[in-house]
């Protein structure tokens, strides 16, 4: 007679066809449907942790640059103003007072202004490369 390790597999079968639950036909029941399944969802689960971080940055940068434009001023100025006034405010508070602080956020636009206004222009000297 053949040891078969019953208790085992069938605690590892019902453990992945517990997380199966609620899934559509066979991929619930069956244990193959089940496991491949499990395995993509885990996979796309993993990779969309990442994902949410980088659009939820997007959502805040759009926010941002209608608030800013709203004030005269585009996105990519305003940043490049906040570093040059040293003021480090990061996208996600930038959004939050552009949403919540109206004039807030106007003040924070006009002291990158000032900022951008009183550096030298970095473009002004820079030269076209002759081939």
């Amino acid at each position: 007679m053949r040891a078969v390790n019953n208790v085992a597999s069938r605690r590892r079968r019902k453990r992945l066809l517990k997380l199966a639950r609620g899934y559509y036909q066979g991929r619930h029941a069956l244990f193959q449907n089940a496991k491949e399944t499990i395995r993509r969802a885990l996979q796309y689960a993993y990779r969309d942790r990442r994902q949410k971080k980088r659009n939820i940055r997007r959502v805040w940068i759009v926010r941002i640059n209608a608030a800013c434009r709203l004030n005269g001023m585009p996105y990519s100025r305003l940043i490049n103003g906040l570093k040059m006034a040293g003021v480090e405010l990061d996208r996600k508070m930038l959004s939050e007072i552009a949403i919540h602080d109206p004039a807030g956020f106007t003040a924070i636009v006009e002291r990158a202004r000032k900022a951008l206004a009183t550096s030298p222009e970095k473009t002004a000297n820079r030269t076209v490369p002759t081939i």
